[in-house]
């Protein structure tokens, strides 16, 4: 794994993502936590059924191996071929499911958020309308940055999702309403995902032909490992239109509630898990085609765990200062601070799968490098269904509350039933070969430190009336000083029960900090 793909990625994940808080600050402060928050954060349940419907999420590590492997047999013009044939299928395919659905949109948003009122569904309706075609954009986009990435060139793909926030956060702001963020997102997805890759493959030699040829074998083989993608409702694909199903009954607000807490958890998920599984993929794919699986489960071990320790110092901070994280990036002068606290409690819920969410993205690629679709896909169903009850109770029993605490237990059954069944096939001893260890020393200076920033809040001065304010001023102090306290406490406990990942995070920014000293 190149350490210029890993930078790359993680830099622009992380702007990517301060752009998306920007863009969650500019949500809040129009639309707040109302019924409006509600309809936008649902109209975009029906683009991802179709996004799921095609395998969107999986396209570039399913066409990847195919495009590297005729690169490596020096075959360029086979590999152009193989994606044109891919292409021009989406193109058909995308348009077709495109159309149905803004014909059949009343019908679909009735069954996603059944608990709506009659104008919620109208509005989301129309909404839903406009963010559809985006999904056009997203997956030929993705198809492109594939192409690029498994050239290993990195810097495009990673840049395009910075270019599509803009457009929404512009739309909303000037508008002042669901609908500009709407258009917003519909003009992203042309400039971003799309405009970016497609510059970038024009610059590096694409070859985009006219030809469908459904007996080509590429095609037949991205059909075989995307039919199971298609076909498999997994966890992952389909915990959040569940969640709004369920949510959409719970009142004003519970719908916008859950999709902050868990835009602000994937903040951290992206710039750990997806970097990391992004720049590591081309060079894993490598290596499941030569049959050098112990590599590969070395290779995936290594990038895991520095992952895991990123993840568990976030879900500290998260735990510890969500209200405070939640009151300054959606504005408490627009929520109540009772919102603001609901919001909180359901961030510290979601963080509790921080570790699941970033992991299984880099588990997935594992079976995908070596060809394997369905079984991931198949895994993920089975605990989709076994979770729906849990979901159900938790919503019936303590609302959004219990909506994400039964997320995060599908997510992390889901994700620890994927290591073992990965590390089997790849012929080592399950997960627990160097992780034993690892998590004895990992797991309770995440518990010590999230109980004790608890603590410390408990303490916090309230007001007058036995609150927390949540006003600019005091939500940033209290932020800064016990979520920085309790990432402190958890990188001390880490150092001190010697988790070597956190060793080697240190000694590079050390040897940066030496070599940046050198040539100054």
């Amino acid at each position: 794994m190149k350490r210029a793909a890993v930078l790359i990625w993680g830099v622009s994940l992380l702007l990517a993502r301060l752009i998306g808080l920007v863009r969650e600050r500019a949500l809040g402060v129009t639309l707040g936590a109302g019924p409006e928050a509600d309809v936008y954060q649902a109209a975009f349940r029906v683009p991802d059924l179709i996004n799921y419907l095609v395998a969107g999420g999986a396209l570039s590590i399913v066409f990847i191996p195919l495009f590297t492997a005729h690169l490596e047999r020096k075959d360029p013009d086979r590999a152009w071929r193989a994606f044109s044939v891919i292409a021009n299928f989406l193109v058909l395919l995308l348009g077709a499911l495109t159309v149905a659905g803004e014909i059949w949109m009343p019908v679909l948003v009735g069954w996603l958020a059944p608990g709506f009122t009659a104008g919620q569904l109208e509005q989301l309706c129309h909404l839903s309308r406009i963010v559809l075609p985006a999904q056009m954009f997203h997956l030929i986009g993705g198809l492109l940055g594939a192409a690029l990435l498994a050239q290993e060139k990195h810097a495009a793909p990673a840049l395009a999702p910075l270019l599509y926030t803009v457009p929404v956060i512009a739309g909303g702001l000037l508008s002042g309403s669901a609908e500009g963020f709407a258009w917003g997102t519909l003009v992203g997805a042309i400039l971003g995902p799309f405009g970016i890759p497609l510059w970038a493959a024009l610059r590096s030699g694409l070859r985009w032909t006219p030809v469908l040829d459904l007996q080509d074998s590429d095609f037949r083989t991205y059909l075989v490992r995307s039919l199971p993608i298609m076909l498999g409702w997994s966890i992952v694909g389909m915990d959040e239109s569940v969640t709004t199903w369920f949510a959409s009954a719970l009142g004003d607000g519970q719908v916008a509630l859950l999709g902050y807490a868990r835009s602000l958890m994937r903040v951290p998920m992206s710039v750990f898990g997806v970097a990391l599984g992004m720049a590591s993929y081309p060079a894993l794919s490598r290596l499941c085609a030569d049959g050098k699986r112990r590599e590969a489960w070395a290779l995936l071990t290594g990038a895991t765990r520095q992952a895991l320790l990123l993840a568990f110092g976030a879900q500290v901070v998260l735990s510890v200062a969500g209200p405070d994280l939640a009151a300054l990036v959606y504005s408490a002068r627009k929520i109540s601070p009772e919102r603001i606290e609901e919001l909180g409690v359901a961030l510290l819920l979601f963080s509790l799968a921080l570790s699941g969410w970033t992991v299984q993205t880099l588990l997935s690629r594992g079976f995908y490098a070596q060809g394997k679709t369905w079984l991931p896909t198949w895994l993920g169903f089975g605990v989709l269904i076994l979770a729906l009850p849990l979901y159900a109770l938790g919503s019936a029993r303590l609302g959004a509350a219990g909506l994400a605490l039964a997320s995060s237990t599908g997510i992390m059954v889901y994700t620890l039933l994927l290591a073992v069944i990965l590390g089997r096939g790849l012929g080592v001893d399950g997960p627990a070969a160097g992780y034993g260890a690892f998590f004895a020393r990992l797991l309770p200076a995440t518990a010590v430190s999230i109980a004790g920033g608890l603590w410390a809040r408990a303490l916090w001065h309230h007001g007058a009336d036995g609150a927390l304010s949540y006003a600019f001023p005091d939500a940033l102090l209290r932020a800064a000083v016990i979520g920085g306290a309790g990432g402190a406490v958890f990188a001390g406990l880490c150092w001190i029960s010697g988790v070597q990942e956190l060793r080697e995070i240190a000694d590079k920014v050390r040897r940066r900090l030496r070599r940046s000293a050198t040539r100054a």
